[in-house]
C-alpha cells in the first residue's frame, strides 16, 4: 500500500526534499544530459556555443588534474543547507588537523551515491572550514567524469578531482600545507554491497592510497561515515547472482557500478529515487604520522596499512554506540 506524504508536510522540508532531488538528478544523469546538449547543439543554428566550448576545453583540459578549480560561492551556497538538513548530515571534529601539513584522507564507507563525502567535503553545509580552518578539502571521483562536457566544471567547483596519481601528486606536494585530499577507498566496488544495517569495506587489498601518503609524507586521515549506508536499500544482489554477475561484468568494462538502488518517493513514502530521512554523522579520525618515503618498499606499504586499518576499526569502535549502531556489530574489511 502507497503512502503519501500529507498536505501539511512544511515548506522548509519540501524544499529539502527538492534539494536533495536535484542533486540525485545531477549525479545520475546530468552527465548524460550535458554529452547530448553539446553535441545536439552542434546540428542546431546555436552551434557555435559547442565550438566555443571545445575551444575553452582543450585549453583547459588539464585543469582537473592541477587541483580543479573551487568555487567558494557554489560550495557555500543555501541549498547545500537544505540537502544537510533532509537527514540530516553532521560533521564530528575528533583531532586538531594542522594547516601546515598535508593530508591523505580515506573515507568510509562509499554508500551508494556518497552522500555524506560530498556534503561534507564538497559544500560547507556542515562547517568544515570552521571545524578545520585553514585546510581546503578535495573530493576524488571517477576520471570519466571529467571527460564530460560542462558536468566537469560543475564538479570542480566543488573540490572534486580524478582518482589519478597526477592530480594526487599536484595536491599532496603543494608547498605551504593546508590541504586534504579524501579518496573514497573502497569505490564503485563497496558501493554494490551497500545496504541499512551493513558495515562491510574493500580496504584489504586497496594500498594505493598508502603508497600514495608515504611518497608525499602525507598524513592519514581515517574518517568514518556512519549511517551512510542507512539511506538507500538495494535490490538483491548477493555474490553469485545473476544481478551480481552483471554488476561486476559491467565495473570491470568501463569501471562504474549500477547499484540498483531504491528509497522512498517525493511525495509519498513507500518507493522511489529519494533516499530515507536518516542521520548521517561523519567523524574525522586523528591524523597518522607519515614519514616522506620517495620509494616505499612493499614491508613499509604493508607496515602502514595495517596501522591505518587499525585506527579506522578503533575510530568505529570508539563512536559506534553514539550512532545506535550495536554492541556486537564490528566493521567487516575484506
Amino acid at each position: 500500500m502507497v503512502k503519501f506524504a500529507p498536505l501539511s508536510v512544511p515548506w522548509e522540508r519540501r524544499l529539502q526534499t527538492f534539494v536533495v532531488l536535484q542533486w540525485i538528478f545531477s549525479f545520475v544523469v546530468l552527465a548524460q544530459i550535458c554529452i547530448a546538449v553539446f553535441i545536439g547543439l552542434l546540428f542546431t543554428r546555436f552551434w557555435i556555443f559547442s565550438v566555443l566550448y571545445a575551444v575553452w576545453w582543450y585549453l583547459d583540459l588539464s585543469k582537473p588534474w592541477r587541483g580543479g578549480r573551487r568555487s567558494e560561492a557554489l560550495r557555500r551556497c543555501v541549498i547545500w543547507r537544505y540537502m544537510k538538513d533532509y537527514f540530516p548530515i553532521s560533521l564530528v571534529k575528533t583531532a586538531h588537523l594542522d594547516p601546515s601539513r598535508n593530508y591523505l584522507a580515506g573515507f568510509h564507507p562509499h554508500g551508494v551515491l556518497a552522500t555524506g563525502a560530498f556534503t561534507n567535503l564538497c559544500t560547507e553545509s556542515t562547517g568544515f572550514s570552521s571545524l578545520f580552518p585553514g585546510i581546503r578539502p578535495h573530493l576524488m571521483m571517477l576520471n570519466l567524469w571529467f571527460w564530460t562536457p560542462f558536468f566537469r566544471d560543475y564538479i570542480m567547483s566543488g573540490g572534486l578531482v580524478p582518482v589519478d596519481k597526477e592530480s594526487a601528486a599536484h595536491i599532496l606536494s603543494r608547498e605551504g600545507g593546508g590541504n586534504l585530499m579524501a579518496i573514497i577507498v573502497g569505490g564503485v566496488q563497496e558501493a554494490l554491497d551497500s545496504r541499512p544495517g551493513g558495515y562491510k569495506l574493500v580496504l584489504r587489498n586497496r594500498k594505493g592510497f598508502i603508497r600514495l601518503a608515504l611518497m608525499h609524507g602525507a598524513a592519514l586521515v581515517p574518517i568514518f561515515s556512519f549511517g551512510e549506508n542507512d539511506i538507500f536499500k538495494q535490490v538483491e544482489n548477493s555474490p553469485g547472482s545473476w544481478v551480481r554477475w552483471f554488476q561486476d561484468r559491467l565495473q570491470k568494462i568501463v569501471r562504474v557500478s549500477i547499484p540498483l538502488f531504491y528509497g522512498r518517493g517525493v511525495f509519498q513514502y513507500s518507493f522511489g529515487l529519494m533516499p530515507y530521512r536518516r542521520p548521517i554523522t561523519t567523524v574525522v579520525g586523528k591524523p597518522i604520522e607519515v614519514q616522506k618515503t620517495s620509494h616505499p618498499s612493499r614491508e613499509e606499504v604493508d607496515r602502514l596499512h595495517q596501522r591505518y586499518m587499525k585506527e579506522l576499526e578503533n575510530l568505529f569502535e570508539a563512536h559506534k554506540l553514539k550512532y545506535n549502531v550495536p554492541r556486537d556489530q564490528h566493521l567487516e574489511i575484506c
